[in-house]
């Protein structure tokens, strides 16, 4: 079983807005007190966007995002979404949601239970 299942990726024109979707199974929601969103483009590093905590629900954003987009959870559907407006043509990579157990909220490092990423294109 994948420990988180992305989804609700797709094609959007610059402005626009998408709302991503995070599936935890039910052992990476107990194995793990941190939820992050992530996006990567091909040839470059993965890059850190958001995270919220399961419990707390406290958040934070790296500048890249901060303003635009906004991470969620429901706790009771073991979901976690990112909320993405005003979108950009470099916003467009593949996003992924991972999980940890330990660390700092604004910390990258640390994730473990990865899903196998969305797609997202914004075009110009």
């Amino acid at each position: 079983q994948a420990p988180v299942v992305e989804s609700g990726g797709g094609l959007v024109q610059a402005g626009g807005s998408l709302r991503l979707s995070c599936a935890a199974s039910r052992s990476t929601f107990f194995d793990t007190s941190t939820m992050g969103w992530f996006r990567q483009v091909p040839g470059k590093e993965r890059e850190f966007l958001a995270a919220i905590t399961w419990i707390g629900k406290r958040t934070y954003y790296t500048d890249t995002v901060k303003g635009r987009f906004t991470i969620s959870r429901d706790i009771k559907e073991m979901t976690v979404d990112l909320q993405m407006n005003s979108l950009k043509p470099e916003d467009t990579a593949v996003y992924y949601c991972a999980g940890k157990n330990s660390g700092d909220l604004q910390s990258a490092v640390g994730y473990d239970d990865w899903g196998q990423g969305t797609q997202v294109t914004v075009s110009a």
